[in-house]
């Protein structure tokens, strides 16, 4: 983000006296800036001029040799009489183990009570056998550099400055006691990642007058016109991106005989440095510093490592390039690059256009003839570059956004004055100026627009005088509207309502009255959404707690043994993922939630209870898109491309479980979870929305064919019920007619599971496909059933059946053969053993039977006992047991 310092922004704009960063900060809110953070100052004083007196070598017991010196530091030497310095000499005592300086050198003293950079105090301490009382710094003590081999000799690391006299404060004058603002800027205000729009915004604020540095003859003279003696460019761009070219102007000045020894300008140096920039070179710097400034990224090139034409073209199959980085990039057809021409026209890659220059042409320690390049390219076309390639350079920040087309030839002109006033050469006579630049758009504005979207009234005069505050030119009024050109340096302002956001913005956010709205009349929620939002209710109920999760994840499938085949594996890679171990989108809640509960066992919480709401994305069968450009209206064959090309996204409830479900106390002993908790959720979400579901075996090692209504058929590979555990992992189901549909999965986690996800062993967990239970909600009106008086019956019956028929389907056949009577059927009891015969189960039921209109006689409850007898012998093959 923007670095922000009062001296620099004076340049251009008029400070109050007495302002401080905390006052800019405020003023630039008021303009719809977003303060980040005051840096303070880097070095708190005193820290003064300083003439070394006299040095006297010394070698200390450890063999290192060290120079006590006595140094004159003005009026805060030592006091006479106090037995510190020699009477005819004052001075100060410090211990100093450099040696590149002489008696009568200037240097920068720090004296006790200073703080220098990393909060390192300067004290009086004894050391060497003396009391040192300050300390004479060197470069990287003051964060002036990284030399760290000697101290700073201020005519030697100053020669183009004045030196102040001894004793003199030198915090100002370094640089070095300035507060740094850094603000935040929108993705809409691209300017102001320079000190130029910046301070546009200030004096906006304020009043201040403002003095754009974007004007021939406020920083650099008027740019020459373009002739055909400059080094040639062409424009080859074949693939435009949205029907824009990716570049439509392209300016090249050339700077002959420079000193490739010259060294940065100190104060140049403190201003990138204060940007978070360090210094590298003159030309780089030169490049730098006016991108900061202007806000017009720029590059510097070898002139002798190119070969003409250069020539700004797409990408093609297969094209690699080194970039400055010292990275190899592979090329996409759709990179902007800078190339040259040594055998055909474009056969070499120089650079990723807007992006990073290449290794080749980088201005080196021995390069005299320099090419600088200013140059305005497609912000759609830079930013997927930049995001294609994991480059997110400060051109590219700035190019993304937009830059002032009208800027290349005045950036250019002010680097190449910079570089020939330090770094000496001659100017080319010849210029290039490839300008293609498409005409300014004008937007017709109705007069009472402003008012119709902010509330507050403005006279045509005042939206006038407003919008050419922001740069705009604006016609007079006529048929009821205005007709404005918006500025070169805002391409966001393309539409109405963005000028009328800039006339609120600058007549004052506070100037709009504060009115609460109406709510408008609507449906409210939909049934999914209550439906989701009574389901996490109903788990917050049961003591789980909700968490939300990032969906990105990366070998999660692998940890939790899912089959390589499992459609689950099928997910959507990320072209620019927020984090490079994590590129692809989850395909399941839980994929995201166990690392979830095995952050919280890391962290000592023992009994971890969660769940969590959330879209997974299924792209089975799905390719994305390319998207349409935006310069005309995309036809219902584009949007229909587009809407197919969008992967399933339904909504899941996922949960783990590990721990205790019942902590120990004095009337209680510990329960941990167990599968049929799990379980217990799920059918709680199902009976919240008034679904009706079944349970049976997820994974059958030998699935048998039963008689009557069917089942779902189990998995027979363990490792499509991962990450559950094959035996102990139940699939709820909803019987619609003759369809089942599958809404749940529910039971213990795998062994591997847990130890790969860092959880105990048993741990557990459920994951609920909430679209497909919500879509077996009924729709149709609540009918109310009368409560009966009657006495309530009960049957247990007891049936003996094949081991392998589910108990769902077992309860299923009890129902149907006790009905209509049935008011409730529950499993109470289930033996294997040798009372039953070998690969057969007794299920006992316990049937809860009443009227409506009488009391039930013994003979009618055993008639029920009959029919279901009958009914699950006939179906299921099964007996009553005896």
């Amino acid at each position: 983000m923007p670095m922000v310092t009062l001296s620099w922004l004076a340049d251009h704009v008029d400070v109050a006296e007495g302002t401080d960063a905390e006052a800019l900060a405020a003023a630039l809110v008021k303009v719809g800036l977003e303060e980040e953070e005051i840096h303070p100052a880097q070095v708190v004083g005193p820290l003064v001029v300083g003439r070394v007196l006299a040095r006297t070598e010394e070698t200390a017991s450890n063999g290192k040799v060290v120079n006590y010196c006595r140094v004159d530091v003005g009026e805060y030497n030592d006091a006479p009489g106090t037995g510190k310095e020699p009477s005819d000499l004052p001075s100060r005592g410090i211990i100093c183990g450099a040696h590149n300086f002489d008696v009568g050198d200037l240097v920068v003293v720090s004296l006790p009570g200073a703080v220098l950079p990393g909060n390192f105090q300067i004290a009086a301490r004894k050391t060497y056998g003396h009391v040192s009382d300050g300390m004479i710094c060197s470069a990287r003590e003051l964060g002036l550099g990284e030399d760290h081999s000697g101290i700073i000799v201020l005519p030697k690391f100053f020669p183009d400055r004045e030196i102040p006299p001894v004793g003199t404060d030198i915090v100002s004058w370094l640089g070095l006691g300035e507060e740094v603002l850094e603000i935040n800027v929108t993705p809409d205000r691209g300017y102001c990642f320079s000190m130029r729009g910046i301070a546009r915004e200030y004096s906006h604020a304020t009043g201040a007058a403002f003095r754009d540095p974007g004007l021939p003859g406020v920083i650099a003279s008027c740019p020459p016109v373009a002739n055909d003696e400059g080094f040639p460019v062409v424009f080859c761009d074949d693939a435009p991106i949205r029907a824009r070219l990716g570049v439509d102007r392209f300016v090249a000045r050339v700077v002959r005989g420079t000193n490739p020894s010259a060294s940065t300008p100190r104060w140049m140096v403190e201003r990138l440095e204060a940007a978070g920039m360090r210094s590298v070179s003159l030309a780089v710097d030169i490049t730098n510093y006016v991108m900061l400034d202007l806000g017009q990224p720029m590059h510097a090139y070898d002139l002798g490592a190119l070969a003409a034409p250069i020539v700004v073209r797409r990408a093609r199959a297969g094209e690699t390039l080194v970039t400055l980085d010292e990275e190899k990039r592979e090329l996409d057809e759709q990179d902007l690059l800078i190339t040259d021409s040594p055998h055909a026209q474009g056969s070499r890659i120089i650079g990723i256009a807007g992006v990073m220059g290449g290794a080749y042409s980088e201005v080196g320690e021995s390069t005299t003839d320099i090419l600088f390049e200013a140059a305005h390219f497609d912000a759609v076309s830079i930013a997927r570059s930049s995001r294609r390639h994991k480059l997110h350079s400060e051109a590219a920040k700035r190019f993304e956004r937009g830059t002032d087309p009208a800027l290349p030839a005045l950036a250019a002109q002010r680097a190449v004055e910079l570089m020939i006033r330090y770094g000496g050469g001659n100017v080319d006579p010849g210029v290039t100026d490839n300008d293609q630049r498409p005409d300014p758009v004008r937007i017709v504005l109705p007069m009472g627009e402003a008012e119709r979207l902010t509330g507050v009234s403005h006279s045509p005069e005042r939206i006038a005088e407003l919008l050419r505050a922001v740069g705009c030119v604006v016609d007079e009024p006529r048929d009821g509207a205005i007709k404005v050109t918006a500025p070169s340096w805002r391409p966001d302002l393309t539409m109405p309502a963005d000028l009328v956001e800039e006339i609120a913005r600058l007549d004052g956010y506070d100037n709009i009255p504060v009115i609460l709205p109406s709510a408008p009349a609507g449906i409210g929620l939909t049934l999914a959404q209550k439906a989701r939002r009574l389901s996490a209710a109903a788990l917050a109920e049961g003591g789980l707690v909700e968490v939300e999760s990032y969906p990105f994840v990366c070998d999660t499938w692998d940890r939790q043994g899912i089959a390589s085949s499992d459609p689950r594996r099928s997910a959507l890679r990320l072209r620019n993922p927020m984090a490079d171990d994590s590129p692809w989108l989850r395909t399941s809640v839980l994929d995201t939630l166990l690392d979830v509960a095995g952050r919280n066992v890391a962290r000592s919480n023992a009994d971890v209870a969660i769940f969590e709401v959330a879209k997974v994305a299924q792209p089975q069968g799905t390719v994305p898109a390319e998207l349409p450009g935006a310069d005309q209206r995309p036809s219902d064959e584009v949007l229909a491309a587009l809407e197919a090309g969008i992967p399933a996204q339904p909504w899941h409830i996922g949960g783990v479980l590990t721990g205790n479900a019942q902590r120990s106390g004095v009337l209680s002993q510990a329960r941990a979870f167990d599968w049929a908790d799990a379980l217990e959720y799920v059918r709680s979400v199902a009976r919240g929305l008034g679904v009706r579901v079944e349970v049976t075996r997820a994974w059958v090692e030998s699935p048998a064919a039963h008689k009557g209504a069917p089942m779902p058929t189990p998995a027979t590979d363990p490792a499509r019920v991962a990450p559950f555990h094959p035996g102990r992992v139940a699939r709820v189901f909803v019987r619609a007619g003759r369809d089942l549909v599958d809404v749940a999965l529910a039971g213990e986690l795998s062994p591997a599971a847990c130890r790969a996800f860092g959880l105990p062993a048993r741990s557990c967990a459920f994951e609920i496909d909430m679209d497909a239970l919500i879509g077996q909600m009924s729709t149709e009106p609540i009918q109310v059933k009368g409560v009966s008086t009657y006495p309530l019956a009960k049957e247990d019956i007891a049936l003996v059946v094949p081991a392998d028929i589910p108990v769902a389907r077992v309860e299923q056949v009890v129902r149907q053969g006790a009905a209509p009577l049935a008011e409730a059927v529950t499993l109470f009891d289930m033996y294997e053993g040798d009372q039953v015969p070998s690969g057969y189960r007794s299920l006992a039921f316990a049937v809860r039977l009443r009227a409506s209109d009488h009391t039930l006689t013994a003979k009618e409850s055993a008639q029920v006992r009959e029919r279901v007898v009958a009914k699950a012998s006939k179906v299921l093959g099964a007996s009553l047991r005896a």
